[in-house]
């Protein structure tokens, strides 16, 4: 009970946290108003596209050639960085990594954002880790009332539907080990 009360207090926290910043516009519908949770309006790509602040995101997919796998059947939890977070990166990364030649490159870094299974903002509170479909953990902390992804990204906004599963958008572009 007192684990799901932190959980509880925690998530409230991370919708929180994102108060500065407004959550991007996603195509989830609200369903009436019997308490029902919003029904997703499209698969993760579509709901990323409809968001608008995951152009880069969007694009380096399509180069890496996941797009049919993330409009799949899923489900699949990914911590999409927002355009914001790519600019971040020291200047050229992007423009490298989205080159024919680095492709498996691309690739690891992409699936090392995405999670097997449909894993909510309650049950990422209470883990300390997830191993990513590229096959390396994530590193998962609460740290002064933010969800962490090692140590690094914040988790800005939590449980944005989808139709093959949620996506929870970071605020930095995490990379796999080595």
């Amino acid at each position: 009970m007192f684990k799901i009360i932190i959980a509880s207090c925690v998530v409230a926290s991370v919708l929180g946290c994102g108060a500065s910043t407004p959550p991007p516009a996603s195509p989830v519908t609200a369903s009436a108003s019997s308490g029902a949770e919003a029904q997703p309006a499209g698969d993760i790509i579509a709901t990323a596209r409809g968001a608008g602040s995951f152009r880069t995101l969007l694009a380096a997919v399509e180069a890496a050639g996941l797009n049919a796998t993330l409009q799949g059947a899923g489900p699949f939890t990914v911590f999409a960085p927002t355009d914001a977070a790519f600019a971040a990166l020291p200047a050229g990364t992007v423009e490298t990594l989205l080159r024919p030649e680095n492709r498996a490159r691309l690739t690891a870094v992409l699936t090392y954002h995405v999670v097997s299974g449909n894993v909510s903002a309650a049950q990422v509170t209470t883990m300390t880790s997830a191993t990513s479909v590229q096959g390396a953990p994530i590193a998962i902390a609460v740290e002064n009332g933010h969800v962490m992804l090692n140590h690094s990204a914040t988790v800005t906004t939590v449980d944005v539907r989808a139709s093959n599963g949620v996506i929870h958008v970071i605020d930095r572009v995490i990379l796999p080990p080595g």
